[in-house]
């Protein structure tokens, strides 16, 4: 049984992920898919052209959706079946054209406990997704979980920069 200073604590930790997120990505709370407990989404639209506005040379749009669960004990297959939900939801939201550059789904998960075992099971979770042999864009699956107790990390490899950022804001 958990007790409630425990679920605060997860808590306090998500509001400060979502205070790093607030500035560049439209954050919700409620109306999100289980078992997520808030979803934040970025959007960038840039074009590039030659002297004037009508000799375009390129559009490119950029996304990234992010998921983050919070659970008190979290394991490899809990882990598995979370980062799935999420890939399948965030590709879901993908609108590949040509303009569509990448299109990145984030997972981040926040609990008190790791199982034995879980660093090595997120390392092993990669998903990724070309359209069109890339010409359409590509997708890629980026996960970073945390033990609020010991304070360590577990990553894939793409979600290793999401290290730093947590870093940063005192995590």
């Amino acid at each position: 049984m958990e007790s409630s200073e425990q679920k605060n604590l997860r808590e306090d930790v998500l509001d400060i992920i979502l205070k790093s997120y607030i500035r560049y990505y439209t954050i919700q709370k409620d109306s999100v898919p289980a078992p997520f407990a808030a979803q934040a989404e970025f959007h960038s639209h840039n074009e590039q052209f030659v002297l004037v506005k009508k000799a375009k040379i390129a559009d490119i749009d950029s996304n990234e959706y992010v998921y983050f669960l919070l659970t008190e004990t979290l394991d490899a297959q809990q882990l598995v079946d979370a980062a799935k939900k999420a890939w399948e939801d965030g590709l879901s939201k993908v609108k590949p054209s040509f303009s569509h550059r990448n299109s990145d789904v984030t997972l981040v998960v926040v609990a008190n406990n790791f199982v034995n075992g879980l660093e090595k099971a997120a390392k092993k979770i990669r998903y990724s997704k070309s359209y069109s042999f890339s010409f359409c864009g590509w997708s890629n699956f980026r996960l970073l979980c945390y033990e609020t107790q010991s304070k360590k990390f577990a990553c894939n490899y793409h979600g290793k920069d999401l290290i730093k950022t947590f870093k940063r804001n005192g995590l």
